[in-house]
C-alpha cells in the first residue's frame, strides 16, 4: 500500500457494521469523522478500514497522528512532513500544502483532533476545496462542524450473550497476559462470570483491554471483586460526567491503584512525553526519589505488562519505543498535578532533549550522522515540545536548543518550521555568544533554502560580525559560507569565491574539516563549476569528498558527489558523471534529504539525456519535478540549476520526440516521488 499506516500490533475483534458503513461512506464521502468517548477504539477502527476495505487511491493512504501535537500552528507542517513534503518556499504552509495536494487522489487519516477542532476543521476546508481528489478520515472526541461532515458514532462493542464482541476482546487480551487463562473461559460459570464483568466496562475496549492485562495475575473473581470495590468506591463521584467517561476513568483508575508506587510514579511522569520515547529518555526524565535510574527499566516493562504502556520497534532500529494511550496519558498528567511535579518533570524533559540536541550537533559531522539523523526523526515531536517549553521557561536554553538543531531544520527537511522556532528564540536575545552567533546563522541557512537571498545576505553579514567578536575561526567560516550561498545561488558564483574560496578561507585559519571549512569548501567547488573551471572543479570536489570520508560524513559528502558529476558532464564524460549522481543518491536517500535528490534525479536525467537515453531522461525529469514539488521550489528558482534541468529535457526531446517525451514524463510523475535512483 502506498502511504504512512501504521502497523496493526494487536488482533481486531468484531465491528462488522461499521466497517461496512465506512466502507460505503468513504466510497463517496469526501469527510468522515469518527466520534466516540476515550478509549471506545476510535483510531483502531480508522487503521482497521485503510487496511482492510481496499479502495485504492491513486496517490496512497496517509495517516497523521496528531494527539503530540499542542501548538496550532504546527498542524500543516505536521501533516505536510507525514506525507513527505519538505517545504522550503516562502509562501505559507496552507498555500504550499494546498497546491501539492491540488492534483492528488488520497485518502488522509488525521487521528486524534479533538484538542485541535477548529485549526483542524479549517485545514480541511481549505484542502477539500482544492483538491477534488480528496478523501479525509478523521478521529475525534467530538465532530469538526464542518460542511458535508458524515459522522459515525463509534461504539463501546457489544456485550451481551456468552460470546459477544466485547467478551472475545477481553478473552483474546487475558490469554495473552496469561495463556493458562484459557480454563476460566472454558468453565460456563465463570465464563459468565467474565461476561458479566464485560457489561460492567461497558464494553469499552481500553478498559477490557486494561482488565485483561490483569489475568497475568490475578483470577477472574480477584479482578471482578476488586473492579465491583472500585466502582462502589466512585459511584457519587464526578457525577457531571457521563456514565460512559465514568466507566473508562474508573477502569483506568482502577488500574492505576493496582500498579505498584513506583509504577504510579512512573506512570505519572510518563504523561510528559508527547508522543513515543525510548528507554534513555524514560531514565533521564523521570528517575529520582524512590524511582531509581536503573529500576526505571523493570517499572517500564512492568507498566507494558499491563497494557498502560504501548511498546513497539523504533523506526529503522531494534531500538524499542514506548507511548502512553491519550486517556491513559491524561490520567498521568493529573496525577503528576496532584504530585505538584509537573514543572519539575517537564524542565527535566526539555533539558534532556536540548542536551541531546547538543550532542548531535557535535556529532553530526561524524561516522554517525546518520544514525542521528534516524534518532532525532524519531524524537522530532519531542523536540518541539521541549523547544516550546524553553521558549517559555528558559530563554537562553531555548536559543542554545534551537541554534544546536541546525543541522535539522537545513538538512533534514524542517525549514519552515526551523525558521520558526529560531525567529521566536532570537527574540530579545543579546547579541553576543555563540549560542546566539549559531542561531542566528541557523536562521540564515533556513532563508537560504527558503529562496529569501536578501534576507538570508543581511543575517550572513550580521552573523559575520558576531563571529568576529568570539574572534573564532571556526565560527568565521560559517558566517563566510552563509554570504557566499547567499550570493551564488541567485547566480553570482565570482562574488562566492572571492568570499569563500581558499585565499579568503586561508585568511580565516580554523581547521579545514570543521562543518565550516568544509561548507566553504563546498561553495567553492560548486562555483567553479557555474564559471566553467570544471578540472578545479573536480580538484576541488575530490579533496572535500576525501575530507568527508576520512570524518565518516555522509551529507556534504553526497553533495561533493554531485559536483564532481556537474563538472564530469561539463567536461563530457556523461558515463562518469552518471556513476558519481548516482552515489550522490544513495547518500541523499540514506538521510532522506529530498532537495538533494530532487537535485540529483536532474542532473541525472541530464547525463543520461546527452548518453542518448531520451525516454529514461523523461522518467528521471518527471520523477523530479515529483520530487521537487514536495521541496515546493523547483530548481529553488537558481538559474544554474533552471538551465540544467532545460538541458536535459531538450536533449530528450530530440533524442525521442515530444510525445513520447512527454508520455513518459507524465506516467514517471504520476507515480510520485518514490524512485531517488531513477
Amino acid at each position: 500500500m502506498l502511504g504512512n499506516p501504521p502497523p496493526e500490533t494487536t488482533s481486531f475483534v468484531g465491528r462488522e457494521q461499521e466497517l461496512t458503513l465506512l466502507d460505503d461512506l468513504l466510497g463517496g464521502g469526501r469527510l468522515i469523522t469518527l466520534t466516540g468517548v476515550g478509549g471506545v477504539g476510535k483510531s483502531r477502527l480508522a487503521l482497521r478500514a485503510v487496511r482492510t476495505l481496499g479502495r485504492a487511491r491513486r496517490d496512497g493512504v496517509w495517516w497523521v497522528e496528531l494527539s503530540p501535537l499542542r501548538d496550532p500552528a504546527l498542524l500543516t507542517p505536521t501533516v505536510a512532513h507525514a506525507l513527505g513534503l519538505a517545504d522550503q518556499s516562502a509562501r505559507s504552509p496552507d498555500e504550499e500544502l494546498c497546491a501539492w495536494m491540488a492534483d492528488k487522489e488520497l485518502l488522509l487519516v488525521l487521528d486524534t483532533c479533538e484538542h485541535l477542532v477548529g485549526p483542524c476543521r479549517h485545514l480541511i476546508g481549505e484542502l477539500l476545496q482544492t483538491a477534488p481528489g480528496l478523501t479525509v478520515l478523521v478521529t475525534s472526541r467530538e465532530p469538526l462542524g464542518s460542511p458535508g461532515e458524515l459522522l459515525v458514532d463509534v461504539r463501546p462493542l457489544p456485550v451481551d450473550g456468552t460470546d459477544s464482541d466485547a467478551l472475545v476482546l477481553f478473552r483474546e487480551r487475558a490469554l495473552a497476559a496469561s495463556p493458562a487463562a484459557a480454563a476460566a473461559f472454558a468453565d460456563p460459570a465463570r465464563a459468565t462470570l467474565a461476561a458479566d464483568l464485560c457489561r460492567r466496562l461497558d464494553g469499552l475496549p481500553l478498559a477490557l483491554e486494561l482488565a485483561g492485562a490483569r489475568m497475568r495475575r490475578w483470577t477472574l473473581e480477584q479482578i471482578a471483586d476488586r473492579l465491583d470495590a472500585r466502582f462502589e468506591m466512585l459511584a457519587d463521584t464526578r457525577p457531571t460526567l457521563p456514565h460512559r467517561h465514568r466507566t473508562l476513568r474508573t477502569a483506568i483508575g482502577w488500574s492505576h491503584e493496582l500498579c505498584e508506587p513506583v509504577e504510579r510514579l512512573l506512570w505519572a511522569r510518563l504523561s510528559v512525553f508527547a508522543g513515543d520515547f525510548d528507554l534513555a529518555a524514560a531514565r533521564a526524565v523521570c528517575a529520582g526519589g524512590p524511582l531509581s535510574a536503573p529500576d526505571v527499566e523493570r517499572v517500564l516493562s512492568g507498566l507494558v505488562a499491563k497494557s498502560v504502556v504501548r511498546r513497539s520497534a523504533g523506526p529503522g532500529t531494534d531500538a524499542a519505543r514506548y507511548r502512553l494511550l491519550d486517556t491513559v496519558r491524561e490520567y498521568g498528567q493529573d496525577w503528576l498535578d496532584e504530585l505538584d511535579e509537573a514543572r519539575t518533570v517537564a524542565d527535566r524533559h526539555a533539558h534532556w532533549y536540548a542536551a541531546l540536541a547538543r550532542a548531535a550537533d557535535r556529532a553530526w559531522m561524524g561516522p554517525r550522522q546518520v544514525d542521528w539523523h534516524r534518532r532525532m526523526t524519531a524524537d522530532h515531536m519531542q523536540l518541539r515540545a521541549a523547544l516550546e517549553h524553553l521558549l517559555g521557561t528558559d530563554s537562553v536554553t531555548a536559543l542554545e536548543m534551537a541554534g544546536a538543531l541546525w543541522f535539522f531544520w537545513f538538512s533534514c527537511g524542517h525549514v519552515n518550521e526551523g525558521k520558526a522556532f529560531l525567529e521566536r528564540a532570537l527574540v530579545g536575545a543579546a547579541p553576543t555568544g555563540i549560542a546566539y552567533t549559531q542561531a542566528l546563522w541557523a536562521l540564515g541557512l533556513t532563508c537560504v533554502l527558503r529562496g529569501e537571498f536578501d534576507v538570508s545576505l543581511r543575517t550572513g553579514r550580521e552573523c559575520t560580525r558576531a563571529a568576529g567578536r568570539l574572534a573564532d575561526p571556526e565560527w568565521e567560516l560559517r558566517a563566510v559560507y552563509l554570504s557566499a550561498a547567499s550570493v551564488l545561488m541567485p547566480g553570482d558564483p565570482l562574488r562566492a569565491l572571492e568570499l569563500a574560496g581558499p585565499q579568503a578561507r586561508a585568511a580565516h585559519g580554523g581547521r579545514p574539516d570543521g562543518a565550516g571549512g568544509l561548507l566553504c569548501r563546498l561553495v567553492t567547488a560548486y562555483a567553479l563549476c557555474e564559471l566553467g573551471r570544471f578540472e578545479d572543479a573536480t580538484r576541488a570536489a575530490r579533496e572535500l569528498r576525501a575530507a568527508c570520508v576520512r570524518l565518516g560524513e555522509r551529507w556534504m559528502r553526497a553533495y561533493a558527489d554531485y559536483i564532481l558529476a556537474v563538472a564530469a558532464l561539463g567536461l563530457g564524460r556523461e558515463d562518469e558523471a552518471a556513476r558519481h549522481v548516482r552515489a550522490m543518491l544513495e547518500g541523499k536517500r540514506l538521510l532522506g534529504d529530498r532537495f538533494g535528490i530532487a537535485l540529483g534525479l536532474d542532473l541525472l536525467a541530464a547525463a543520461v539525456a546527452a548518453l542518448g537515453d531520451g525516454e529514461r531522461a523523461a522518467r528521471l525529469l518527471g520523477t523530479g519535478h515529483a520530487w521537487w514539488r514536495t521541496v515546493g521550489r523547483p530548481q529553488m528558482g537558481a538559474p544554474s540549476l533552471t538551465a540544467l534541468r532545460d538541458r536535459g529535457e531538450r536533449q530528450a526531446r530530440a533524442a525521442i520526440g515530444d510525445r513520447a517525451y512527454d508520455e513518459a514524463y507524465a506516467s514517471a510523475y504520476r507515480a510520485g516521488a518514490v524512485s531517488p535512483t531513477g
